[in-house]
């Protein structure tokens, strides 16, 4: 089946089109106003990081080709912060540097937030998101159950599904006012 997708369409755009798709998630005003990500770039890429994350988490637990589409979607993810680096006047000598280092910071958010959510440990899923956003891990329940949900939702989805869905994740307002 994904074949005759593929074929209707060229990969990079099916890749593309899941990129918008994450990076619309991770817009969500409701992550910002009640599940506590800060509106500030930091925080912007904090939100996007932890939804590439975790489609990148299903795509590797998928056959092939999934994994390769997972790192497609890294790709793309950079190319589009290299670009927003640059629209923000980051001079060229600059942005390869914030790229390595973006890129050292997301693979551990990657690795880290599957290593939680794969061992069902809320405990150490709420402490990373107190690192990377602040206040105690307690205010971050809301936070930790809607990365647990939209796990939960990308588990459940096949290769096809995961590349066609328009919402591959829950709505974050679902979850809430801030504990």
């Amino acid at each position: 089946m994904i074949l005759s997708f593929l074929r209707r369409r060229r990969p990079n755009d099916v890749i593309e089109d899941l990129y918008q798709r994450v990076a619309g998630a991770a817009r969500q005003p409701a992550l910002f106003l009640e599940l506590g990500f800060p509106d500030t770039a930091e925080g912007r890429f904090e939100a996007l990081a932890l939804h590439v994350a975790l489609i990148v988490r299903r795509l590797n637990a998928l056959p092939a080709p999934a994994p390769d589409a997972g790192q497609d979607l890294v790709d793309v993810m950079f190319r589009e912060l290299d670009r927003a680096l640059r629209e923000l006047g980051t001079s060229d000598l600059a942005v390869p540097k914030r790229m390595k280092a973006l890129a050292g910071i997301f693979n551990d958010r990657m690795r880290r937030y599957a290593a939680a959510v794969d061992a069902d440990d809320e405990t150490e899923l709420r402490r990373l998101l107190a690192v990377r956003l602040g206040e105690p891990a307690e205010r971050h329940a809301a936070l930790a159950a809607y990365v647990r949900a939209s796990a939960a939702h990308l588990d459940g989805l096949n290769f096809d599904s995961l590349l066609q869905q328009s919402a591959p994740f829950p709505p974050a307002a679902r979850f809430g006012e801030r504990t």
